[in-house]
């Protein structure tokens, strides 16, 4: 009987060495623990931190009322929809009407006034309703990557919870949103605690 030779042994046991590696590396990736790996696909792009708000007009005219959303969280043109004259006099169920000229800098900070507006678009795009044709304006709780993002996260968490309340209240579990960090880990839902998916 011929015996193996050692070379072979070794090739061998270093092949299924690394194949068993790899199998645990995408068991762990598919439960979400490698925290490692972001960056790569819809879920870990929408952890990504977010470009924070800086402009003071902004910051005092839409975060008089509620948490200033950053500009990347809807395509511009999901902004555009938002911020006519029409739409603001009608704000999801406020008035937040504008002058011009505050409307027209704040416009600017949301990426409005860019040429090749209907081109544009963000990862967290993806799924937007289309303000327009559905009669309602555009919401960032409608995008895909939000939806999937928040799907298992238990309503008495959120709309039971009266230190949250609506998904919308972005600032009240993500402890650095208005930094546009979104990210897992900076999760803490009032009277709850850390979340983890």
């Amino acid at each position: 009987m011929n015996q193996p030779k050692p070379i072979v042994t070794l090739l061998v046991a270093g092949i299924l060495s690394l194949g068993a590696v790899g199998l645990a590396l995408a068991e762990e990736d598919e439960e979400g623990e490698n925290e490692g790996m972001e960056g790569r696909g819809l879920m870990e792009e929408s952890r990504q931190p977010i470009a924070p708000v800086t402009n003071a007009t902004y910051n005092k005219e839409c975060g008089s009322c509620h948490m200033a959303y950053q500009p990347g969280l809807l395509p511009p043109r999901a902004w555009a929809q938002i911020m006519t004259p029409p739409a603001l006099k009608s704000h999801y169920g406020d008035d937040a009407s504008l002058s011009e000229d505050l409307r027209r800098e704040i416009n600017t900070v949301l990426g409005v006034d860019s040429p090749d507006l209907l081109l544009q678009g963000n990862p967290l795009d993806r799924g937007v309703a289309d303000g327009a044709s559905a009669g309602a304006l555009p919401r960032i709780s409608e995008t895909a990557s939000f939806k999937h993002e928040h799907s298992k996260i238990p309503a008495r968490l959120v709309k039971g919870n009266p230190e949250v309340g609506s998904l919308s209240k972005c600032n009240a579990c993500h402890v650095r949103a208005p930094e546009g960090d979104y990210n897992e880990r900076n999760i803490r839902i009032p009277g709850y605690g850390v979340w983890r998916d």
